[in-house]
Parts: C-alpha cells; sequence; structure tokens
C-alpha cells in the first residue's frame, strides 16, 4: 500500500517526466512551427537565386562550328583597337581562367572583335591563348547579334559546352562572382 507521501513522489515523479517529455518535443516541433509561420504567414521569403551574373533567358544557340563546342567559354565583345575598358574585361576573363586552377583547361576565351581589328601585338602578348574572332567574317556577324546589346564594353559572357549564351557579368563589378559561378557551373557540368 503507497503512502501519502509515496504517491506525492510518484506525482512528482510524473510530473516532472512529463515536463521532460514536452521540452524534447518542443525542441524539435518549435523550430518547424516557426519556419512554417515564417514562410507562410509573413511575406519573407529566402532568396531565390544564388548565381551572381545574370541569366539570359533563354539562353540563345550561337552557330558558329568549332569555336564554342566542347568547352565552356568567356567571350568579350568590343572593339577590335581594345580601349582601357577592354583591357580591363579581358584581364578579369584572364585572372577568371587563371583562377580556376586544374579546371582552367575546361575553360577558352574569346574576343569578339565588333570593329577596327585587331590589337594584335597587344592581344598576343597580354593575352596568349585568347582567340580573336573579327565580325567582318560573316559567320562571325551573325554569331555577334545574338548577344544582348547593353553595356557590351562592360560585359563578359559565359558559354556553355553546347554553344549556349547563358550568362552575363559586369566586369567593373565583382569579378569574384564570376569566378565563384563558374567554379559551381564546371562543378556540376559533366560535359566540357
Amino acid at each position: 500500500m503507497n503512502t501519502p507521501e509515496g504517491e506525492r513522489r510518484d506525482r512528482a515523479l510524473r510530473a516532472r517526466n512529463l515536463r521532460t517529455l514536452g521540452a524534447l518535443a518542443g525542441l524539435f516541433i518549435l523550430p518547424l512551427a516557426v519556419a512554417f509561420f515564417a514562410y507562410y504567414a509573413t511575406s519573407w521569403r529566402p532568396p531565390g537565386r544564388v548565381n551572381h551574373g545574370v541569366l539570359i533567358t533563354p539562353a540563345r544557340t550561337l552557330a558558329l562550328e568549332g569555336v564554342f563546342r566542347g568547352h565552356w567559354s568567356l567571350v568579350y565583345l568590343g572593339d577590335g583597337a581594345c580601349t582601357a575598358e577592354c583591357r580591363q574585361a579581358l584581364m578579369v576573363m584572364r585572372q577568371t581562367r587563371l583562377g580556376l586552377n586544374n579546371d582552367m583547361t575546361r575553360v577558352a576565351r574569346v574576343f569578339l572583335a565588333t570593329a577596327n581589328c585587331c590589337a594584335r601585338d597587344f592581344l598576343g602578348s597580354q593575352h596568349p591563348g585568347l582567340r580573336v574572332l573579327d565580325a567582318a567574317d560573316t559567320a562571325v556577324a551573325a554569331v555577334v547579334r545574338e548577344f544582348p546589346q547593353a553595356a557590351r564594353a562592360h560585359t563578359l559572357y559565359i558559354v556553355d559546352p553546347l554553344g549556349n549564351l547563358m550568362m552575363s557579368y559586369d566586369a567593373r563589378q565583382n569579378p569574384h562572382g564570376l569566378l565563384e559561378d563558374l567554379k559551381k557551373l564546371l562543378r556540376l557540368s559533366h560535359i566540357g
């Protein structure tokens, strides 16, 4: 037979066990409830994008055989005389490719000269391995028309191994964003 003191101890033990069980349940349920509330009952939403560049939608296929196929390409469009903006963009493009370390062989650099082609001495000495194409060639001119017209003097583009123009970056802004996006693309890509 339980004594009144034994019953009090049993009730106290049961109450302590229920508090412990409630605290453990709250530990798991409370964060879930807060997350549901924040997502559905407020205007807050997690950031929808993680890339640093501007996606070109829809992606445009560049029909220049042998130039954009089989590898990732960093592309710059500009006057072939290569002004200060051009030199800055080409330097960012070169440094970004070098920053890829072992993956840099998967990325080609292409300069589409829209006029006055070309400052070959400067390009050859400062940017070895840069592929220079002159828009005086009708096939190259057709490809140049596929690129967005706005702010070309400061813009670098990424073309995927299937020849699709897919992203653009302002070369004056954060060049580390271009490098981060390119590393991510190369890590996730099984082609090129």
